[in-house]
């Protein structure tokens, strides 16, 4: 992979600036690709142009305000409170198609830009329960892809099978843990680095990166 491309979907969140610096470890040439959907919060572009200015990493960003039409939710509307799911459904964050959308549309920019892998910071162990976070959609959507565009793409996932406070230890281990925790967006509210502290974003967040310094000390 050292001599290869790679398009990495970026949001400028704590998972795809981890896989950011990951990919930017692992391949010769990087670029990310960040959408714009009308999301509730602007600053999460700002955000994302900001750290990839920062790298060094050519850096495009899609409009994709049609998905901000077909799919209301706490992300794309601020009348919609952002909760959790409950008795089985999904939360009121999960915007429909998103993933779906966004790896298929990486998947084009790949090919005009001659990169073969794609990677994305999607998880199924702290997914929230989005189904389109989970392994065997990324394996479908894969092949999907390929067919449709007679290509060999690769899509990788490097968080998929990790918690939090592993993602935490994977930024330490690429020397990005405090750039990650000081200057990316998780927070429903908006609000960069350590955030409001109550979505459940922000919990998440913290408790990983609380497990994971946990263990370091204890180390």
């Amino acid at each position: 992979m050292k001599n290869d491309k790679a398009i990495v979907v970026f949001s400028g969140g704590q998972d795809s600036t981890t896989c950011l610096f990951w990919a930017l470890k692992n391949f010769k040439e990087v670029e990310a690709v960040t959408f714009n959907y009308n999301q509730r919060h602007s600053l999460e572009i700002e955000c994302a142009k900001n750290i990839a200015n920062e790298l060094g990493v050519r850096h495009h960003i899609l409009d994709m305000s049609l998905l901000n039409q077909l799919a209301p939710n706490a992300l794309t509307r601020d009348d919609i409170e952002v909760k959790e799911g409950e008795e089985g459904e999904l939360p009121s964050t999960f915007v429909p198609g998103r993933n779906l959308l966004f790896i298929s549309f990486a998947g084009v920019l790949a090919s005009q830009v001659g990169a073969k892998h794609i990677v994305t910071g999607v998880c199924e162990t702290d997914f929230s329960g989005y189904p389109d976070c989970r392994d065997v959609f990324i394996k479908s959507l894969n092949v999907t892809l390929n067919l449709s565009m007679d290509q060999e793409f690769v899509i990788h996932t490097p968080l998929m099978w990790i918690d939090k406070a592993d993602t935490w230890k994977m930024a330490d281990e690429l020397n990005a843990l405090d750039f990650v925790r000081e200057k990316t967006l998780t927070c429903y509210n908006g609000i960069i680095a350590d955030g409001c502290g109550e979505c459940p974003a922000c919990k998440l967040r913290k408790r990983g990166l609380d497990q994971y310094l946990s263990t370091r000390k204890e180390a």
